[in-house]
């Protein structure tokens, strides 16, 4: 028995397998793998507690989105009619200026008509000095009084999209319909 190799294969195992329960390798190895264990659950829990608050963002952000949607379509709603408002309000404030002044150069042409010609170069010069070079056609300054034209004949001269300018008449060069 003692030269056979088995017998001196299984004392040596039994010897080795002493020897690491001395040292308490067993335990050292369980520990480990428990710390191993415990380490990965860890790392689990971490994984599903990023993975749900990472949810409750994408989720958040989402609904900003979509409010966003909605605020900027309440802002150009907003802005669209306040812009209408403006261009109402300004088309109104314009009719009654140009009224007001349609009424007075309708007085100075018919102070103009009873004083005689002398008085056609002020209703001119105020005519000029009411619009800058790009709003008066050219010649309407002269087209205005050029030998007493009618009070109520239509000039029909286009100040812009809503505005026609209708008192007096005018000659040739100025034309029904023309642009400012």
């Amino acid at each position: 028995m003692l030269e056979m190799a088995e017998f001196w294969v299984a004392i040596a195992f039994v010897v080795f397998v002493l020897i690491l329960l001395y040292y308490r390798v067993p335990k050292l190895v369980t520990k480990a793998l428990d710390d191993r264990a415990e380490a990965i659950r860890k790392e689990l829990d971490e994984a599903r507690r990023l993975r749900e608050e990472a949810q409750s963002l994408l989720t958040d952000y989402q609904r900003k989105h979509r409010n966003v949607g909605q605020e900027t379509d309440a802002i150009v709603d907003q802005a669209r009619r306040e812009a209408e408002a403006l261009a109402q309000e300004t088309r109104v404030s314009l009719k009654e200026s140009l009224e007001r002044r349609t009424g007075y150069l309708e007085g100075e042409v018919l102070k103009t008509d009873l004083a005689g010609d002398d008085e056609c170069a002020d209703v001119r010069a105020a005519v000029e000095r009411w619009y800058d070079a790009s709003q008066v056609p050219r010649g309407a300054p002269e087209a205005l009084l050029p030998a007493r034209p009618a009070i109520a004949a239509p000039l029909d001269a286009d100040l812009g999209p809503s505005v026609r300018l209708l008192s007096v008449d005018a000659p040739p060069r100025v034309k029904p319909g023309d642009k400012i």
